[in-house]
């Protein structure tokens, strides 16, 4: 498990390219947080590193939202905060963004645990006084 500490917004961009560079070839990230902890704003900066011009926001109403990449590649947020049942995520296609190669970032992993892959990175966000613990856990 690898920490890093956030003092301000400043710091989210190395942390965010410091993030990728750890988890190396994964591409499916998982972030836990409360509410408030900062997983979009985290997840916006490291859309930022992958090139993504148009800025992200939380896709809570659509579940999904889609960027392109520096590359022209998909690159999928998504948030399953309102998620009342698996089968709306079902009704998605889940796995056909999960087992891709394409980078997706998920917010609330934990109404969906039991979809998730076992080699899925696990992004823990805590809120400690005046800053961010942001918790990497790439072997699980």
């Amino acid at each position: 498990m690898t920490k890093f500490i956030a003092h301000s917004l400043k710091d989210l961009p190395s942390i965010a390219d410091q993030l990728l560079t750890e988890a190396g070839e994964h591409r499916l990230y998982a972030f836990y947080g409360k509410m408030g902890a900062g997983k979009t704003t985290l997840i916006n900066s490291i859309l930022e590193v992958l090139g993504v011009e148009e800025g992200g926001s939380s896709p809570t109403f659509s579940l999904v939202n889609e960027y392109e990449g520096r590359l022209g590649e998909p690159i999928y947020h998504f948030d399953f905060y309102r998620v009342e049942n698996l089968e709306e995520v079902y009704d998605i296609g889940y796995e056909d963004y999960f087992f891709s190669t394409n980078y997706c970032f998920i917010e609330w992993p934990e109404r969906v645990e039991e979809l998730l892959p076992e080699d899925v990175v696990k992004i823990k966000i805590r809120v400690e006084g005046d800053h961010r613990e942001i918790l990497l856990d790439v072997d699980n």
